[in-house]
């Protein structure tokens, strides 16, 4: 593969700085807080709450360790199941394994890409029927837009199995003016490096009941009994986050609605400029949600445009440009070989169509406008080579892309 070396990387997700971290950090330092824990932890869980409006938070190392705590926090053990999405990321998963339960994954459905209702529902019956429901389902809110939680709450409600919300990719996001990640019994979140906003590394779990939090507080730092020496009646984790990280995301959280608001006229951009273009759909955007856009996603019908998408991820590549396919369905990543699947219907397999034809555009907050210009330019290009190989198109012949919004596909900016 050629690259431009003479082209700036972009890339899919940078971090993006608020300028007020270094005030949290050096206030760390000066009271030698370095250690995990301290007051900078305490506030962050405290500020985090406050922002998605629920009772309890705690911080720590990533967003796969909270689900693991969240599952510790359910019981679940060698044996049990759990249901998960399969379009995902293999962190959402994986706790199940470290804990030998039994991953059971759930297709997706096209209207959010997320969870389809109806593969959950057809589960849970089967399961039911064989005396072994799920001790939790881990429901993901897939590149920032919500998964359809009243009806995936409804069929979990009927068979009393609680809900984990994996928010990694959603923090700022909302469901129905709810904050995303707080909806089920547990709820987590993610700053990783390249998440909406960052602490280099680190998660935090969130619930309703405080209680809950407290003992997972105490799972996370190695489940120390209260004891004057050290005492441990049952297994715990290195899993605190780190009191210097968590003045990073103390500052980041002050500018999460400035990063949102840039995330989402960014897609909006690309969706002006390219959502008309025959076979290219965009993620759609759910009637009564707000997504925080944290990556802008769509699919390619090659058929419709004559290009296909990998050409297109080859093409950016060459250009220095990052781009992703979406995520390889876990029911068909080798580690979850032989795991049961069940699809959206008999006749559609959603996100395996998706991983056929899906990529990620660079989304990153503090993209500049040039930049994005640059990916544009590129995709059109590319297109437009596509098209006329596809049509016959001579060289002199004008290519337009229409720019008019479509609201089936996509919700402008909110004011």
């Amino acid at each position: 593969m050629k690259v431009l070396k003479s082209r700036q990387r972009l890339f899919l997700s940078a971090p993006h700085m608020s300028g007020n971290e270094q005030k949290y950090i050096q206030e760390a330092f000066d009271s030698n807080w370095i250690a995990p824990l301290g007051p900078n932890v305490d506030a962050f869980e405290r500020e985090l709450a406050a922002c998605v409006g629920i009772e309890a938070a705690a911080a720590v190392s990533s967003g796969t360790a909270a689900i693991h705590l969240a599952l510790r926090l359910l019981d679940v053990k060698s044996g049990d199941r759990v249901f998960c999405s399969s379009l995902t990321f293999v962190a959402s998963a994986n706790p199940v394994v470290y804990l030998g339960a039994e991953p059971v994954f759930i297709d997706s459905e096209p209207e959010t890409w997320n969870m389809s209702p109806q593969a959950l529902q057809r589960a849970m019956e089967a399961a039911c029927r064989e005396g072994k429901l799920p001790k939790a389902v881990i429901v993901v809110h897939l590149y920032g837009q919500s998964a359809k939680m009243d009806e995936i709450l409804a069929v979990c409600g009927e068979y009393d199995v609680p809900v984990i919300e994996d928010a990694a990719e959603s923090l700022g996001s909302t469901y129905k003016g709810r904050a995303s990640g707080t909806m089920g019994k547990y709820g987590i979140y993610s700053f990783n490096g390249n998440k909406i906003i960052t602490t280099s590394g680190g998660g935090m779990l969130v619930s309703r009941n405080a209680e809950d939090i407290a003992k997972a507080r105490f799972l996370a730092t190695q489940a120390r009994d209260p004891a004057p020496h050290y005492q441990h009646s049952q297994m715990g984790y290195n899993y605190r986050l780190s009191n210097v990280l968590a003045g990073i995301g103390r500052a980041q959280l002050e500018v999460l609605p400035d990063r949102v608001n840039a995330r989402r006229r960014i897609s909006e951009r690309y969706f002006q400029e390219l959502a008309d273009v025959p076979g290219i759909r965009f993620m759609p955007e759910l009637e009564n949600t707000r997504s925080n856009r944290w990556l802008t996603a769509l699919a390619v019908d090659e058929r419709e445009l004559g290009v296909s998408r990998d050409h297109l991820l080859r093409s950016l590549a060459e250009d220095n440009i990052e781009a992703r396919p979406v995520w390889k369905p876990l029911h068909l990543q080798p580690l979850f070989e032989g795991a049961a699947y069940y699809s959206h219907d008999e006749q559609h397999h959603v996100a395996e169509q998706l991983f056929q034809t899906g990529l990620c555009l660079p989304s990153g907050s503090n993209m500049a406008e040039e930049d994005q210009t640059r990916v544009i330019e590129c995709l059109k290009s590319i297109l437009k080579k596509g098209w006329r190989k596809k049509r016959g198109m001579s060289e002199e012949r004008k290519f337009m892309l229409p720019k008019q919004f479509s609201a089936k596909t996509f919700t402008p900016l909110k004011s």
